[in-house]
């Protein structure tokens, strides 16, 4: 008995991923780019650029958590997505923040663990322009239909 999901479509390439990230006014908000998407590895690859609305405080151009957050929820769901090829709800995730992100935008690269029947889990890294890593997260996903 397998623990994977049965395919419920083809995977998803890059410019479906970046479609499809537009069918949710917060996401398209984010403004997230797609920069590789390999259903192989499991690997999603996005940027996120630095807008004054995710500034931690007025004009200081560092990156606020809450957005950062958001993203790492984002980029580790649509790698799930990217395989199973439809929507998933979140069922937990955390952050740690690393250091602070500042001029820069972000590189966010997620990797699933486990695509399993009733949950997939996710890890996601995410570095400045100069690939620091600035935050890490874990994310667990329900994949039951």
């Amino acid at each position: 008995m397998s623990d994977r999901p049965p395919p419920s479509a083809p995977p998803l390439d890059k410019d479906e991923l970046q479609r499809r990230l537009a069918h949710s006014a917060f996401i398209n908000f984010l403004n997230l780019t797609v920069v590789s998407a390999d259903p192989e590895k499991g690997e999603v690859v996005m940027r996120a650029a630095m807008r004054p609305e995710f500034e931690r405080g007025r004009g200081t151009g560092q990156w606020h958590g809450g957005p950062i957050a958001a993203i790492i929820d984002t980029v580790g769901d649509y790698a799930l997505v990217m395989q199973l090829g439809r929507p998933l709800p979140t069922v937990n995730f955390r952050v740690d923040y690393l250091r602070p992100a500042v001029a820069t935008a972000l590189r966010v690269t997620a990797t699933v663990r486990r695509a399993g029947r009733l949950v997939g889990v996710v890890d996601i890294d995410v570095t400045d322009d100069e690939g620091r890593l600035v935050a890490v997260g874990r994310a667990t996903y329900a994949t039951a239909k």
